[in-house]
């Protein structure tokens, strides 16, 4: 698990040093042989240790802190090797204790970001050692085929769970700084949030919400310019040109990673639908039509059908029960699929129709216009 935070968000906390006051922090810790408390500010470019002390023979620790800024800024306390993130503003009086386990059991009094950081952050780290024990089960000698199907399984959905609880969270406290926080958080594995640059949702929706709460924060302007580099990024990439399109790599209903560019020399419908909106059976039947007349073409015609939608049952069952013979794909993360950015599609039901020589010739095209096209394209 990735536990840094956006290190280069601390670049400006700096500039806020002229309005500061001191911080008690202290606390109790219990169960564990480790006799010294350590306290890491978080820097532009690491996580520095600034004050240690050790335990009295209760347990009992404390730090008193000078020159902290106004502004809430991250800092963490290490005990027994394991991390307690706080975000600690001038004046605040904090109470942390821990029984045992510091990460799964502490608890955080006297600052409401700081609590409200632990609430997300308990659970994302008890969900990322879940994630791991069982990959240590799966590359374990001995499991046989079938228990390791199950352990992928499961998994996949402890995985999905995680993420969900983590974009909820992001969403629901957008106007915090645990929110900034959680955002810049990744599972084993994972370099983005979500889905790359369409994460640039997320990033927004907390940089709107913070602007009014936390208006002279510097994580605030650091955000945004992130947003500006996604955004610019977003939109080189969905200036299509004549001469090519973005490649696609989605999986299908079996898993397979099916890339867009595998279908090349031959004409392509890109066709992004949701089986959620509940109008792909007219759709879909009028499409079956148009593939079946052109399936014996001179130049191949294929579907590239992208399902926007996150309940995997649904989608696989609305491709089965309508029996689509073309190549279907969705990664299942809805909106925030990469794909609609690449594409820059705006609504559902969106397409492209791409010609033999990698040229996206129609956009939005459809019925008996669609006909046509395929008619000259295909000959």
């Amino acid at each position: 698990m990735n536990t840094r935070i956006f290190v280069p968000l601390a670049a400006a906390v700096a500039l806020c040093a002229c309005q500061s006051s001191k911080v008690k922090i202290s606390g109790r810790f219990a169960g564990s042989d480790a006799s010294v408390v350590y306290l890491e500010q978080v820097t532009p470019l690491a996580q520095q240790v600034i004050d240690s002390v050790g335990l009295d023979k209760e347990g009992i620790y404390r730090f008193d802190l000078e020159g902290v800024a106004k502004t809430p800024s991250l800092y963490n306390i290490v005990y027994n090797g394991e991390r307690i993130p706080l975000f600690i503003a001038a004046g605040d009086r904090l109470t942390v204790n821990s029984v045992g386990s510091v990460v799964r059991n502490y608890t955080v009094e006297g600052s409401e970001e700081s609590e409200l950081l632990r609430r997300f952050y308990q659970t994302f780290v008890a969900g990322a050692q879940h994630l791991d024990r069982i990959a240590t089960r799966v590359a374990a000698t001995g499991v046989g085929q079938e228990e390791r199907q199950r352990l992928v399984r499961e998994y996949t959905e402890e995985y999905f769970r995680i993420r969900r609880e983590q974009l909820r969270f992001i969403v629901e406290n957008k106007a915090s700084l645990a929110a900034v926080y959680a955002l810049y958080q990744r599972l084993p594995g994972d370099e983005n949030l979500f889905n790359g640059d369409s994460d640039v949702v997320y990033y927004r929706t907390v940089a709107e919400a913070l602007e009014e709460r936390y208006p002279d924060s510097p994580y605030l302007q650091t955000l945004l310019g992130e947003i500006a580099r996604m955004d610019t990024r977003i939109s080189l990439a969905s200036q299509i040109t004549e001469a090519s399109y973005p490649d696609l790599e989605i999986p299908d209903i079996y898993g397979n990673k099916i890339r867009l560019s595998s279908l090349a020399g031959k004409v392509v419908l890109v066709d992004f639908w949701s089986a959620e909106l509940g109008n792909s059976n007219a759709l879909n039947a009028e499409l079956k039509e148009l593939y079946a007349k052109y399936a014996d073409a001179a130049t191949p015609f294929e579907v590239y059908q992208v399902g926007v939608d996150t309940s995997k049952p649904l989608w696989i069952s609305a491709v089965q029960e309508q029996q689509l013979p073309w190549v279907s794909v969705s990664d299942l993360r809805g909106r925030a699929s990469t794909a609609l950015g690449l594409y820059n599609v705006q609504q559902i039901p969106a397409n492209y129709l791409i010609d033999r020589n990698g040229t996206i010739v129609a956009r939005d095209i459809y019925g008996k216009s669609l006909d046509q096209k395929l008619a000259e394209l295909t000959k």
